[in-house]
Order: structure tokens, then sequence, then C-alpha cells
């Protein structure tokens, strides 16, 4: 007896787990939906993924089935995983499973293409022929139309290159049961464009560095492309450390280089304007300055400007130093810096100070010349007679220029000692005149002149062959006195 109950017993769970599991099956093929068709659009959940394909529930007892390349993204890289639901068009049914894809393809029947029209669903088709005004394009074995304006998002310039080619396309036009078809590839590009231009603004954060092409050029600046449909404006002050003074002088049209985010602001209509700095992508060149200048080195520059106090000098990208009028030149008396150099000479200077905290650099052109003054002693000694060049006339004396950058005074009050006191206040600037160095002060800068005497005639005369000088016609006169009274003594 105990051997039956437990027999019954057994019979009655084996009752209950058919009837569990009856009633799961039944609850699952009720959920189904089996009035599904070739053309239909489902929403499907990823249950599988091979090497080569995808594995859908369709929501029916048959699975469906996806190439992987159909569900590339736009950088062709598969990042769905197991669990993802998507969209996608029934294209052929067998009793073993339902084929997929993400546009209806190779089916021949009007009434499907009807409802592609009606419900905006892709179709692929292959571009056949060229025509007037477009493509000629086989879609399901019906010839269609696809204008060149709607082949691509950007101009078609070479229409050729799409003949036998395969693409996707929505149905525009659906006329006379299928006898006129007008179709559009632009459509489902601009809607991937758009979709993949969010996430270029989604990863796209200020500071970050991405590169553009030079789309539109204005006086205040460049407009850059970084992604289709997204732009960029670079101002004139962000293209360069250097001072620009047009932008082609950096970029030209279609150029590409690489840009720092320095902004990202949305307007009032929702539209995001994106700044960017060419500029910082390099970097502060006077966060290196110490690097690669000191004090005291000699370099050369460009001269970007003048001023009334002196001349502004680039010595490299973002770097500009003045030479302050007084270190301009130590051969001439600057009165104007216009009057030595010009906006885009090269000039050699030496730098004198590097003040990193305010941002500025002292340098002098005189310096980098050399000072004539520096050896001045060894060059003039008291007693020698040389010629010099009349430079100007003043109350207390003659200014003689010895040499560029040395210049002596002849005072008024030597002139009585000179045997030609009436020719020499008859010299003009420029002529040439022989005076005798009576001191040389190098740290004043000054040396004083006199009259040649008769007694220095000979150290003058061989003065004047060494040195091959021309003495002019006040010097000829000079000498033919000197000569004169020789002769009487003789």
């Amino acid at each position: 007896m105990v051997a039956d109950r437990e027999n019954g017993l057994n019979d009655n769970q084996d009752d209950h787990e058919e009837g569990d599991f009856a009633a799961l099956l039944d609850n699952y093929i009720t959920g189904m939906n089996e009035d599904i068709k070739v053309g239909d659009r489902i929403q499907g959940k990823i249950i599988a993924i091979s090497a080569d394909s995808v594995d859908i529930d369709t929501g029916t007892k048959l699975d469906g089935v996806v190439s992987k390349t159909e569900l590339l993204n736009a950088d062709g890289e598969f990042t769905l995983r197991k669990g993802d639901v998507v969209d996608l068009y029934v294209v052929s049914m067998s009793e073993s499973e339902i084929q997929l894809s993400k546009a209806l393809v190779g089916v021949d029947s009007s009434h499907l293409l009807f409802d592609a029209f009606k419900n905006n669903i892709p179709v692929e088709g292959k571009v056949t022929a060229i025509c007037k005004g477009g493509f000629q394009v086989d879609v399901m074995k019906k010839r269609a139309f696809c204008p060149i304006s709607q082949m691509d998002v950007q101009f078609v310039k070479e229409p050729e290159k799409y003949v036998g080619n395969s693409f996707h396309f929505v149905i525009k036009k659906f006329e006379n049961h299928g006898r006129n078809i007008v179709v559009s590839r632009r459509d489902l590009l601009e809607k991937d464009l758009e979709k993949a231009r969010q996430k270029f603004l989604q990863d796209l954060t200020v500071g970050k560095f991405v590169e553009g092409r030079v789309v539109r050029i204005q006086p205040f600046g460049l407009f850059i492309e970084l992604f289709p449909g997204v732009e960029g404006m670079v101002h004139i002050s962000e293209l360069a450390w250097s001072r620009v003074a047009t932008p082609e002088e950096v970029l030209h049209m279609e150029q590409t280089a690489t840009f720092k985010v320095l902004a990202m602001d949305q307007d009032a209509a929702g539209k995001i304007k994106i700044s960017l700095s060419l500029k910082q992508v390099s970097g502060d060149p006077w966060t290196t300055i110490e690097s690669k200048f000191h004090t005291g080195d000699q370099v050369s520059g460009k001269i970007t400007r003048c001023a009334a106090f002196g001349a502004f000098v680039e010595i490299a990208p973002g770097l500009e130093g003045l030479v302050h009028i007084s270190e301009m030149s130590y051969l001439k008396r600057v009165s104007r810096p216009e009057d030595l150099v010009a906006p885009g000479d090269i000039v050699a200077v030496l730098i004198k100070e590097i003040d990193t905290h305010n941002k500025r650099i002292a340098l002098s052109m005189r310096d980098a010349e050399g000072d004539p003054w520096v050896d001045i002693q060894q060059k003039y000694k008291p007693g020698q007679i040389i010629a010099g060049t009349f430079v100007k006339k003043e109350k207390f004396g003659y200014f003689i220029n010895l040499e560029p950058g040395v210049t002596g005074l002849y005072p008024k009050s030597k002139m009585d000692q000179s045997a030609e006191a009436v020719a020499l206040d008859t010299l003009k600037p420029g002529q040439t005149v022989t005076v005798v160095i009576e001191a040389v002060l190098a740290a004043e800068r000054r040396i004083s002149l006199g009259p040649a005497r008769s007694e220095t005639a000979d150290d003058w005369r061989q003065f004047t062959a060494e040195g091959n000088k021309t003495v002019g016609d006040l010097g000829a006169k000079l000498q033919q006195a000197l000569s004169g009274k020789g002769k009487k003594k003789g």
C-alpha cells in the first residue's frame, strides 16, 4: 500500500509539471506574432552574435538572421551587444529562418515598393547608368530615377564613379504602379550624418585638439569644418602668436590643420558655436623663452612696426622685443625709426634684458653692429693728423666726422690758430677738412680737434699717403701753404 501511495504521488507530480510546461508553451506561442511577411519592418532583440551574422528574436517561432556587416556603424565598427534592440526589414522567409536586412532588396514586388514608399522604408538599388539630370537605378527589378542632387550630400563632380555600385535609397515618388519611381540616397546619408554629428558634438569638449579644414576666409578669421555640418571659427588673434595682418598669411582655403577647442556656446536658435585656436596648439612661446634666449645673445629678427620711441622686432614667433630709438645706431643720430628701418626688414639685434613677468624684451641694434668707441684710444691719439668730413657748424665750433659713429669737435677758439681760418669759415657739409687730434675722452665719447700745425706736416703727409685719404680743396691749399713756409725758411 505504501508503494501504491508513492506511485500515486509521483504520477500527480508528473501531471502537474506537464501542465505547467504546457501552460508556459501556450503563453509563449500566444505572445508570438505569426502574422509576419516579407517587407515587414520588425523590432527585435539580439540573442546571439557570431563571426558573420547576428541572430534576432523576431517574436515568432523562427529567429531572424542578419549579416553582421549591415549593423556596422559609420566608422565601420560593430558596437552592438547581446540584448540590444534593432529595427530591420524581412527580406525572405523559409521553414527554418527569417532573413532580415536594414533595407528591402531583391524582391520583385510592386506592392512592397509601394509599402516602402508609404512607410519611408529604405530599399537597395544598383546604379546602372547616367542619364539627363541624374542616374538610372535598378530597385527590385524596377527602373527608378535618382536626381544627381540626391545621390550624395556633397556636389557630385564625377558621376561615373557611382555607376555599377549598390546603395540604399528611400523612395520619394511612386506613380503609375511603379512605372515612375524617384529615389534619394541623400536623405539617408543626411540621417546617418546627423546621428554621427550628434555623437561628434557629444564627444567634443573644451580643451580638446581636433583636425579641421578651412572652408571660408573672412577678414576677422577663418571658418573651419571639423565634421560634415559642424564648423568652428578661429579669430585672427588666435591664428598665431605673431602679429597677423590677414588670415591668408597663416592658412589658405582647403588647408587642414590641428586646432584647440576654446569654447562651445549655444545661441538662441540652439545652434552650437565653437571657438577654436591654432596658436595654442603649439603653446605660449613665453613659457620656454628662458631656455632659448639669454641676455647678451645676438640674434636676427624682423621689424614688425615702428613707433615714435623705437622699433619692435620679432626674434621668434610670438616673441617681440623693443629697440629703443637710442639703441638703434652708434653711427648716426636717429630722429625717426623710419629713417633707418621699415616693417619687414631683417636686422641683427643684441638681447639686453628679458622680463618674463611683464613679457618684455629689451633689444639693441647698435650693440649688435659694434660700438666704434670701444677701441677709440687705440685708433686716435693726441697729435695725430687726420682728414675728416665737415658735418655742421655751431656757435661754439664745428663738428667733424672722423669715421661712421665717431665725431669730434673743432672749437671756434681754435680757429684763430689756423692759417686757413677764412677757408674753414666757408666750409659746407660733406667737404673734407684736415685736423689734428688734441684730446680723446673715451668715457665721455668726446674728441677735441684742432688745426693741423706746420711742424706736424710731415706726419700729416705720411698719414694721408698711408691711409689713401682724399684731403680735398682745403687740404690742398693747406698743403701748399705749408710748403711755401718751408721754402721761405730755406
